[in-house]
């Protein structure tokens, strides 16, 4: 980890490693999570920091949306409803499983500011209940240089399409 975030800098500007050394080491109960993260091939990386609350926010840096964590639909619901040839989880479960939380819009296009992801995948991203109770669920990725989002049924899913979490420590 030491070594990615060094190698990194431009994604936690003003972050000093001993200072996120510490509070890893002041909450082993989120050592599991993390290895997780990194497990199921999300390359995890401090983002940011939370000014008001001094938590350093833990997000998946991998180029693309993390290979052990595709091929999945929306949430348990729409796992629920689709018929035939389910995927064989969903995004909202496997996040809460793991103990992460799934990027929203602003926490993706703020991840795309400091470098550039999802150019060949894309990534499911917290949807609004206006639109999940219409079947409905958002992703984003990041094409022509421009991150888009876009919408699909809840309950489709594709090789190329994962999840981000986020860690707050």
């Amino acid at each position: 980890m030491q070594t990615r975030f060094k190698a990194n800098m431009g994604r936690h500007p003003g972050c000093q490693w001993e200072t996120v050394r510490l509070r890893l080491e002041s909450r082993p109960d989120k050592f599991s999570i993390i290895n997780e993260m990194e497990r199921t091939g999300g390359e995890p990386d401090v983002l940011g920091r939370d000014e008001s609350t001094g938590e350093f926010l833990f997000c998946d840096c991998s180029a693309e949306s993390p290979l052990g964590r595709r091929s999945l639909c929306y949430d348990a619901e729409a796992l629920a409803t689709r018929k035939q040839n389910k995927p064989a989880g969903s995004a909202l479960d496997m996040a809460r499983t793991m103990g992460v939380d799934i990027l929203n819009e602003e926490q993706y296009r703020e991840l795309q500011k400091s470098g550039e992801f999802d150019t060949k995948t894309s990534s499911w991203i917290w949807t609004p209940p206006a639109i999940r109770n219409l079947g409905g669920a958002l992703f984003c990725d990041r094409r022509y240089g421009t991150v888009f989002v876009y919408h699909n049924g809840a309950e489709s899913y594709f090789a190329a399409r994962g999840f981000r979490g986020i860690l707050r420590i």
